[in-house]
């Protein structure tokens, strides 16, 4: 089969591999009908975090099961299914406890020896575990699929954001970063009912899709403009509920200093860089509490399926780039110079 490979930085190739097959009695095969690239996957390509030569790559994607081990159960030759970005087993501690990503024989796409989402088939390990099961009809709607998607990763990432900040009906919410996952929290904000939503972002096109999504004012500055726009939208007083989507020193900082007191920061951004931007002292004279980190998605399908099945959410807008699996390469490039937002890959 075809799939995409890392060999160096800035050197992403589609290559013939070898097919995935069922190893355990608790595998699943699927063939992959969409993935995507996530903004994560951009460190990898610019060498700021560690790959194999020839190592797999892609965490997103739902498909078609074409065989099962003689142990699952839960799906079946036919399904359509949906992969959140961790593979678990769902019967650990953490698992029955809602915490996926610590599942203790959990792992993540694209771990070396593992098939990456960005290819066209993917060996499941856990399949009753990790896939969730989505209507069959779905798979000749390409909005619906487009919608799908999102909640193997940047969908019920914002969710898990907007869950962390504490957002509730009536709060003031503001979102650093306008990434996908940041534009998803936004949405995530709204469904949750938030009444104001302040998006920080200074690219037109993506703070139109955070006002599409909800977003009822929007900040285009960074560092202390920011905060002071923020804080005069306000009353000086600051968002009761913050979400901080981008990892960076500065952007945490930005999210400590716009948060009201009381209030929450959710972080789900990747923390990259030196720092952490974090004055523990300052938190604590100000009542800040943060909660946070990688997502636990495979928990929050059930709870958002139904919602983008019935049109209530739609965070298809994310996807502004579509590619073939053989255009994965110029997928990256363009998320890399930032011309796109995120790459949808289609296979068939």
């Amino acid at each position: 089969m075809r799939a995409t490979t890392i060999h160096a930085p800035f050197d992403m190739r589609v290559e013939d591999v070898p097919e995935p097959l069922v190893q355990l009695p608790t595998d699943a095969v699927v063939r992959v009908l969409r993935a995507c690239i996530c903004g994560s996957d951009l460190w990898a390509y610019r060498g700021e975090s560690a790959r194999q030569p020839g190592q797999r790559i892609g965490h997103e994607f739902l498909g078609i099961v074409e065989e099962t081990g003689s142990e699952v159960t839960g799906v079946r030759t036919g399904d359509l299914v949906v992969a959140p970005f961790v593979w678990s087993d769902g019967v650990c501690d953490y698992c029955r406890e809602g915490l996926t990503t610590s599942c203790v024989h959990g792992g993540f796409w694209g771990a070396v020896g593992y098939d990456g989402g960005q290819g066209e088939a993917v060996r499941v390990p856990f399949a009753d575990g990790t896939l969730v099961p989505l209507p069959k009809d779905a798979a000749s709607d390409d909005h619906l699929l487009s919608a799908l998607l999102t909640l193997s990763d940047v969908m019920g990432t914002g969710h898990h954001a907007a869950l962390g900040a504490g957002v509730r009906k009536g709060a003031t919410v503001a979102v650093v970063g306008d990434g996908a996952v940041g534009l998803c929290a936004v949405l995530a904000a709204k469904r949750l009912g938030a009444e104001r939503i302040i998006a920080l972002g200074r690219h037109e096109v993506r703070t139109d899709i955070a006002r599409r999504f909800g977003a009822t004012d929007v900040v285009a500055a960074r560092g202390e403009e920011a905060v002071a726009a923020v804080r005069e939208l306000t009353r000086g007083q600051g968002a009761h509920a913050v979400v901080e989507a981008v990892g960076t020193e500065q952007s945490m900082r930005t999210a400590v200093d716009i948060a009201r007191d009381g209030g929450a920061i959710g972080f789900v951004g990747v923390p990259h860089g030196s720092g952490t931007g974090l004055d523990l002292g300052v938190m604590f004279d100000r009542n800040i509490a943060l909660r946070g980190g990688v997502a636990p998605v495979r928990t929050y399908i059930p709870e958002l399926l139904p919602d983008i099945l019935d049109g209530t959410i739609d965070p298809s807008p994310v996807f502004d780039l579509t590619v073939g699996l053989e255009g994965v390469p110029d997928g990256y490039k363009a998320m890399d110079e930032r011309t796109a937002l995120k790459v949808l890959v289609t296979n068939g």
